[in-house]
């Protein structure tokens, strides 16, 4: 799987998302931040049909609490997964990998749960708005590898170019993405470029 990781800008449409499909589309993938959706589920139901590629993020239901809800929809524009936040860690079959999903925080507070994520090849963690310290920065960096090798699975995560958390004066925008045996694969700190992994292979390109 050659798997995209931007990291957008918030915005209310989808205005990069369908840029990122349009300029790649040697991509199987694309893997965007926790939130980036916000409520343009149907808006990405198509574009996922119209490119035929398998989205995997985050949207909101504002009617809901919590209102963040973990989503990945197939290239024939069919949700797949929406679960949300904070219940158990459930997988996917998709484009030949098994797909576990991690929203955000969920990688602190509760790791990768329940049964379900067992066996998965690939852990996806989008995650909300950057890092509000040098030390959460590292903090999240060693606790995905340590948990790429304790599920013996990638786990590869994203959040948002900008934005910052609650009250901090810092956003340190983040992506990330680990081996099965905890190797890193790359790990961006203020360097919002998008790249392509191709997981199959184990490379890192990234795109200016």
């Amino acid at each position: 799987m050659k798997l995209l990781i931007m990291q957008p800008k918030l915005e209310s449409g989808l205005v990069q998302l369908e840029e990122e499909l349009v300029k790649h589309p040697e991509a199987d993938a694309i893997l965007f931040p926790e939130g980036y959706l916000n409520e343009n589920v149907k808006q990405a139901c198509h574009l996922a049909h119209q490119f035929n590629k398998l989205l995997i993020g985050g949207h909101r239901r504002l009617n809901e609490q919590p209102k963040d809800r973990a989503i990945i929809i197939d290239g024939s524009g069919r949700i797949l997964l929406d679960r949300m936040k904070y219940s158990d860690t459930l997988c996917v079959e998709a484009s030949g990998m098994k797909i576990g999903h991690i929203l955000c925080d969920e990688l602190v507070l509760q790791g990768v749960k329940g049964e379900e994520a067992q066996g998965a090849d690939l852990l996806v963690h989008p995650i909300g708005v950057g890092m509000f310290s040098e030390e959460q920065f590292e903090e999240w960096t060693a606790l995905a590898r340590q948990t790429a090798i304790a599920s013996s699975a990638f786990l590869i995560g994203t959040s948002h170019a900008d934005g910052k958390y609650r009250d901090s004066e810092l956003a340190i925008p983040i992506a990330y993405g680990f081996s099965s045996q905890g190797e890193t694969l790359f790990i961006a700190k203020n360097d919002c470029r998008s790249r392509i992994v191709h997981l199959g292979m184990q490379e890192v390109s990234v795109l200016e």
